[in-house]
């Protein structure tokens, strides 16, 4: 870690990962109409009347784009004071698969169709346009997540213990009687598909006392969407609310801190060294 901060480093770090300057605002503008126009390239290549008509076109496009965000990707590394923590983040991780599909089509044709993945650098804009408060409400919903996985855990076993001997049941009453039920692990993609209210119909009981277990699982479809969504909006109601900035990090580009944060919360370094 330097002692000193780096000129060259900290007016890239400004414009690439801040949006706070003009220059900065600019560039994650431009950055982003790039991520769309790839995307939108790579959506109209597998349109089959284009891919015909403008392939040359496309290919060329694809390589300009992989080349600004490997370039882009490189300036990221190079400005933050620990390179490898920003790689390792989530930023730094879709970064890389931004640019790997069209290399990786070198060697294995078609995969550059999952440079789709692109479309995931657009979460970028809730910092381009200042809208921290949406970065503040997706810490809640991510900590009230974190709150309630163990009631959700327990949540899902339980439904999963309920389709097991629903589809079990469900396949003794109806295995003579109707062909559709081949197998217990069959009975049991029916019980998942009628309790989730999903009921695509390619199987069905045809006896009375099926009918009537599939009745119930059906009704039963509505508590499962109900009980998960009250353990999570109870869990919302009890975080607390903390204010969040758009600064990153100099060190592992991470963002999100609270405002009145001195250390990033990812990797403890100072996130002002004025």
């Amino acid at each position: 870690m330097p002692t000193t901060l780096d000129p060259k480093k900290e007016k890239i770090h400004e414009i690439i990962f801040e949006a706070d300057t003009p220059m900065g605002k600019a560039f994650d503008i431009f950055l982003m109409g790039m991520i769309i126009a790839s995307i939108l390239v790579v959506m109209l290549e597998s349109v089959e009347s284009f891919q015909i008509k403008y392939k040359s076109i496309f290919y060329a496009l694809e390589w300009i784009f992989t080349i600004f965000f490997t370039l882009e990707y490189i300036l990221r590394l190079y400005c933050v004071y620990s390179p490898i923590k920003y790689a390792k983040s989530f930023y730094g991780i879709i970064d890389v698969l931004a640019v790997l599909p069209t290399y990786l089509s070198l060697i294995l044709p078609g995969s550059q169709s999952l440079m789709v993945i692109r479309a995931m650098r657009l979460f970028r804009v809730f910092r381009i346009f200042k809208l921290a408060h949406f970065l503040k409400e997706g810490h809640v919903i991510i900590q009230a997540l974190r709150a309630s996985r163990a009631k959700i855990t327990v949540f899902l076993v339980f439904i999963l213990l309920i389709v097991m001997i629903m589809g079990s049941i469900m396949y003794l009453i109806e295995s003579e009687h109707n062909t559709a039920f081949t197998s217990i692990p069959t009975s049991i993609y029916w019980a998942i598909v009628t309790l989730t209210t999903v009921g695509y119909g390619d199987i069905a009981p045809q006896t009375p006392l099926g009918q009537f277990i599939a009745a119930t699982i059906m009704i039963m479809g509505y508590v499962v969407i109900a009980v998960p969504t009250g353990i999570v909006s109870s869990e919302l109601l009890n975080q607390k609310q903390v204010q969040y900035n758009t600064q990153a990090c100099r060190y592992c580009g991470e963002e999100g801190h609270d405002d009145d944060a001195v250390h990033c919360k990812y990797c403890g370094e100072l996130l002002n060294e004025s």
